[in-house]
């Protein structure tokens, strides 16, 4: 993220979309999603944790920004930690998914997006303190610092769109009718998301 302070109001929405292809964005994204029968739904939850990450960024950034309080800079580093965990909960809660109905790799089409929406609010949590201090040294003023975070997390809820669109592709039984390979794809996924979580659990806090 060092890329932003040095990025022009313009290209806000190109970091955001960028910023969504992040490996623990994508892993999470990509673990919610493989329990989608179709694109479309999958496409749903990426466009919901583009608008949870908005959110967080957004409540810290008018804080910091328009209240003007002050947060120790550490404090979000260590709330990475907390990405961790919730990278290892989605990792084990999708291999009991796996585990309990092993023929079947969906749960529910009817499932509501809150999941992605929460998920998108923690990787918000984590991660805003930093875009909103570089945005706060790089411009001067109230209102563009205000737009740069809008812009920026509409460009995160396209990435996450398409992120999560593409990844839900080889589980689409209009493309896929291979259930045995959908299984194995859930399963890597969450073991991913397990070992990418314990790794940010160690270097944030242990290392």
């Amino acid at each position: 993220m060092e890329y932003i302070a040095a990025t022009p109001l313009l290209f806000a929405a190109v970091i955001g979309f960028g910023h969504a292809f992040e490996a623990d964005h994508l892993l999470a994204v990509s673990n919610i999603v493989t329990h989608r029968r179709s694109w479309r739904q999958a496409a749903l939850d990426g466009i919901w944790w583009g608008l949870g990450h908005t959110s967080t960024i957004l409540l810290v950034g008018l804080l910091l920004i328009v209240g003007r309080f002050s947060f120790d800079i550490d404090w979000f580093d260590r709330l990475e930690a907390l990405v961790g965990v919730m990278l290892i909960i989605l990792g084990i809660w999708r291999l009991y998914k796996v585990w309990i109905s092993s023929d079947e790799p969906y749960t529910s089409s009817s499932h509501k997006p809150h999941m992605a929406y929460g998920v998108g609010l923690i990787h918000g949590l984590a991660g805003s303190g930093a875009i909103v201090l570089l945005v706060m040294t790089e411009l001067s003023s109230t209102i563009e610092s205000i737009a740069f975070l809008l812009i920026f997390g509409l460009g995160s809820v396209a990435g996450m769109w398409l992120a999560a669109s593409l990844f839900s592709l080889p589980f689409s039984r209009k493309l896929n009718a291979m259930q045995r390979l959908q299984l194995t794809l859930a399963v890597l996924s969450s073991v991913l998301c397990i070992g990418y979580g314990l790794w940010v659990i160690w270097e944030k806090l242990l290392a």
